[in-house]
């Protein structure tokens, strides 16, 4: 695999500045109006809810129009060669009690920098087993750990106003810790701590150093594996990359920090195989669907301005946004989103403005549920209106 450094985090987080001017040149998302009540928030995951990990709603948006169905019913809403472009990174127990003098803090490791550094965000215990945000720092600061072990924040990543992950220096090996002392990350809008095997996806596999995802590439979580059988009985081809996700407090308008990322060959090769082999309409043949915004920016960052994906690995601070356009990525599966999260301009990018609108107005006269144990959203083209270009989705 050859090696790419978009960016190169643990050597002073270069690319962030680039990531929030890409960001703010777009302006904000098309759903900065809508308000998500606190009461579609799902507090706990679907199996503890219903029959399975499987049994949440699917909204799908083929153009402007909409529809709603049961998870279940993906097989019918794809076609044979279509391939579904899913994230192996396995989801860590990231969240560690410490203390930093006669404070209580939690700190989430978000990730492993290339010169062995961490990236992480120190928390406040808010009660109940969640946390609140409080102010970085400071350089030098001294976290002590379980078992002994400490960590020393060295200076913030990104710019250093209101940063609020700083690279640390940890003498132990992160994976062990965590492994030993860790639990997943948890948000304030969940009920109760669950188990790591909730935050895990079928498609997680473990990496050979330990890495992985501070927070679950959620969009994945309803599959299951007679799920994945039916698609693949069905004609339906999967590819796997991997994006180790950071940490994603809801924090308004921030942008994707760097991550690391790596699409293998044999993925470059099956997705540009199925882009080439359909008609010159694009209404025939496999469609490229990523399974989560992780995918996109993933599958993206390997893709030449020629739309060819070649195998690639390294890091990325790709932010996609309605005017980059997508090169690669037909369709997206993913959960529904914030109304200022950055994410949305990726959704906008594969959508369009005024079908993500329509989308997300069903989304809640409907009563979805909003967030990673939550429904999901089916982002297909309207394949009489699609001409193949990056741009054809901008309005």
């Amino acid at each position: 695999m050859a090696d790419t450094a978009l960016s190169t985090p643990g050597s002073g987080g270069a690319g962030e500045g680039a990531a929030a001017t890409a960001t703010a040149a777009e302006g904000f998302t098309a759903l900065e109006a809508l308000r998500v009540p606190d009461a579609l928030s799902a507090r706990v995951p679907a199996e503890q809810r219903g029959a399975g990990r499987d049994d949440v709603r699917l909204l799908v948006s083929r153009g402007r129009a909409v529809a709603h169905h049961a998870f279940r019913e993906l097989p019918g809403q794809l076609r044979a060669g279509d391939v579904l472009v899913v994230n192996t990174s396995m989801t860590l127990p990231a969240a560690v009690n410490g203390r930093m003098g006669g404070e209580r803090v939690v700190v989430h490791f978000s990730t492993r920098g290339a010169d062995g550094r961490w990236a992480v965000e120190l928390r406040a215990p808010a009660g109940a087993g969640v946390t609140g945000p409080r102010p970085g720092g400071p350089a030098g600061a001294v976290v002590r750990l379980p078992g002994g072990r400490a960590l020393v924040l060295e200076e913030p990543l990104g710019p250093a106003t209101g940063a609020r992950l700083w690279w640390a220096r940890v003498p132990e090996p992160v994976p062990e810790l965590l492994r030993r002392y860790g639990r997943p990350i948890r948000y304030g809008y969940t009920d109760r701590d669950q188990p790591l095997a909730s935050y895990r996806t079928v498609f997680a596999v473990p990496s050979a150093d330990g890495s992985g995802s501070a927070e679950m590439p959620s969009a994945a979580r309803p599959f299951t594996v007679a799920l994945v059988a039916e698609l693949v009985r069905r004609g339906v081809l999967f590819a796997p990359l991997s994006l180790h996700t950071g940490v994603a407090s809801a924090e308004a308008h921030e942008p994707p920090y760097p991550e690391r990322f790596a699409v293998p060959a044999a993925t470059a090769w099956l997705v540009n195989a199925v882009r080439a082999a359909r008609g010159p309409d694009r209404t025939a043949g496999g469609r490229v669907i990523a399974v989560g915004t992780t995918a996109v920016r993933a599958l993206e960052s390997a893709a030449g301005a020629d739309g060819v994906v070649r195998p690639v690995e390294g890091w990325t601070d790709l932010v996609v946004t309605p005017r980059r356009g997508v090169r690669v990525v037909d369709g997206l599966l993913t959960g529904l989103h914030e109304p200022q999260a950055s994410h949305l301009l990726m959704l906008e990018a594969v959508a369009g403005r005024e079908a993500l609108r329509r989308g997300y107005e069903a989304a809640l006269q409907e009563r979805y549920l909003w967030h990673e144990f939550g429904d999901v959203h089916l982002i297909l083209p309207n394949e009489e209106g699609n001409a193949p270009d990056c741009f054809s989705n901008e309005w």
